[in-house]
């Protein structure tokens, strides 16, 4: 087989993007993209091409946006173009047994997490909240189900209690571009060079789509709970809690494992930038936040003009009182 394959490559966002940039930046030969169709965005809401799409348009490379991809009509520009591997990260369809078989060495998923673990739509997220130490991205060779193909190349990066979904996020983008390029890379020398490990059927957990309902903290949970649900949802969906009238959203926080005698909500202090929330066990404190038309800021900046509406005693209310 020769050392550069013939590539399809299905994907959306910024996330698939990076894998595209690096594909393209490889011995490798992506002859056609498939991508979503453009969807309303910005305050105009114009349609507005995916990442994907604007990065193969620059390099002159077909693309197609079909909205479904269930009839042949669809899938047919796969079938012309004779490739090798389809490589697949973030589409966002679901890929029919019809279209994985199209390709002589099947389809390829760049998937955001260490499978089993967090299969689904919101890996990134779904392992900071849930205080994971460690992430990665897996090339996985696709089947029918819900990324439950073998495993072909893992590779890992910490999470720190510093770690948001926005750093999380670009550092596994950059992680899947190099690693599916090794992948094709050993693919290319012979199917021998990149063993099939299937997934144990222990440690299965699943990533749920994230929805902007669950961004209200409640702060009677654990700091280090709400402290790791701050970072995760940072830059969407941004997590939130109502003070008197206003929404204030947090972006960065951490937990501080102290006892204290406060409600749940009550603001205690705001020391050395930062502001200290009393939750149900601990204090959440947090060290960046967004006021009402404002930009994110660091608690230093907005105490420096707005302390006013952060005294100490002041509470932010819990999600039923808002009823």
């Amino acid at each position: 087989m020769s050392s550069s394959l013939r590539l399809a490559f299905a994907g959306t966002p910024d996330f698939a993007a990076s894998s595209l940039a690096a594909l393209l930046a490889s011995q490798h030969n992506v002859v056609c993209v498939y991508t979503q169709p453009d969807r309303p965005a910005g305050r105009g809401r114009k349609p507005t091409a995916s990442a994907v799409k604007q990065l193969a348009e620059q390099h002159g490379i077909p693309v197609h946006q079909p909205e479904r991809l269930k009839t042949s009509d669809t899938w047919q520009p796969l079938i012309d173009a004779d490739i090798d591997v389809l490589v697949v990260a973030a589409y966002g369809l679901i890929l029919p047994k019809a279209v994985l078989d199209i390709p002589r060495l099947g389809a390829l998923n760049i998937h955001a997490s260490l499978l089993p673990r967090w299969r689904g739509a919101a890996p990134i997220q779904r392992a900071i909240a849930a205080g994971d130490t460690e992430s990665g991205v897996t090339i996985m060779q696709m089947d029918e189900g819900l990324d439950t193909g073998d495993m072909l190349l893992v590779r890992t990066t910490p999470i720190t209690d510093q770690t948001t979904g926005g750093d999380l996020h670009d550092t596994l983008a950059v992680l899947g571009g190099e690693a599916i390029v090794e992948a094709l890379d050993r693919l290319a020398e012979g199917r021998d060079r990149l063993p099939a490990t299937p997934q144990p059927e222990e440690g299965v957990t699943y990533a749920s789509k994230l929805s902007k309902a669950e961004a209200e903290l409640d702060l009677r949970q654990n700091a280090r709970t709400l402290a790791a649900t701050v970072r995760a949802f940072a830059p969407w969906p941004v997590a939130w809690a109502r003070l008197n009238d206003d929404v204030v959203r947090f972006w960065h926080a951490q937990a501080q494992d102290v006892d204290h005698d406060a409600a749940p909500g009550t603001l205690l202090n705001a020391p050395k930038g930062e502001l200290h929330i009393a939750c149900g066990t601990g204090v959440l404190c947090v060290t960046r936040l967004q006021l009402p038309g404002g930009k994110p800021l660091a608690v230093r900046d907005v105490m420096n003009s707005r302390a006013d509406r952060f005294q100490p005693g002041f509470s932010f209310t819990l999600p039923e009182d808002d009823a």
